[in-house]
């Protein structure tokens, strides 16, 4: 496989005051539910569905009961968006998915996000975004943190930046794609 340098810039939204509320509206019918519990199955779909276009592959190798674990642990919740007509079978008919995890006192991450193909484009980036900040926001956090880098979409840091999040750190890694 072939080697690439690849830039991932950390980025935080360091208070509620910092956020900006997408302006365009969420499609009619779409919603972010709690999949509560979340089977190792789902959380694979998911990743699968969601991370496999931008060379998601770290998950792939980890045991289901290292996953389990994971999951199992309070600290984290896994969330679905359902919009009418978009998300398949190997998504499990989610539109786009959001990981939290709440990493200190006042921090809660985004772990992973992101939609699966058929929804991007849609105006739905924003929406899930904004929810998964409310959500991380719900579970007390004061800042939201999260990451991404070149191998994700191009909207990815874009969105991030329109809805408030301003670059803290960036490093360079090597991956192979």
């Amino acid at each position: 496989m072939p080697r690439i340098r690849v830039k991932r810039t950390y980025l935080e939204l360091p208070d509620r005051a910092a956020f900006r509320a997408p302006t365009r509206p969420a499609p009619p019918g779409a919603c972010l539910e709690r999949i509560d519990p979340c089977p190792v199955a789902t959380y694979r779909a998911l990743y699968q569905a969601v991370g496999e276009r931008w060379h998601w592959r770290d998950q792939h190798a980890r045991p289901d009961a290292e996953i389990q674990a994971h999951l199992d642990d309070p600290r984290v919740s896994e969330w679905g968006l359902r919009a009418p007509g978009l998300g398949s079978p190997a998504s499990l008919g989610y539109a786009g998915w959001v990981e939290l995890v709440a990493r200190d006192a006042d921090a809660v991450e985004i772990q992973y996000f992101g939609l699966v193909p058929d929804a991007i484009g849609q105006g739905l980036g924003g929406f899930l975004l904004a929810s998964a900040v409310e959500r991380a926001w719900a579970m007390g956090a004061d800042r939201v943190i999260l990451n991404t880098c070149t191998l994700d979409a191009p909207q990815a840091l874009p969105n991030y930046q329109a809805r408030g999040f301003r670059e803290v750190r960036e490093e360079w890694y090597e991956a192979e794609v």
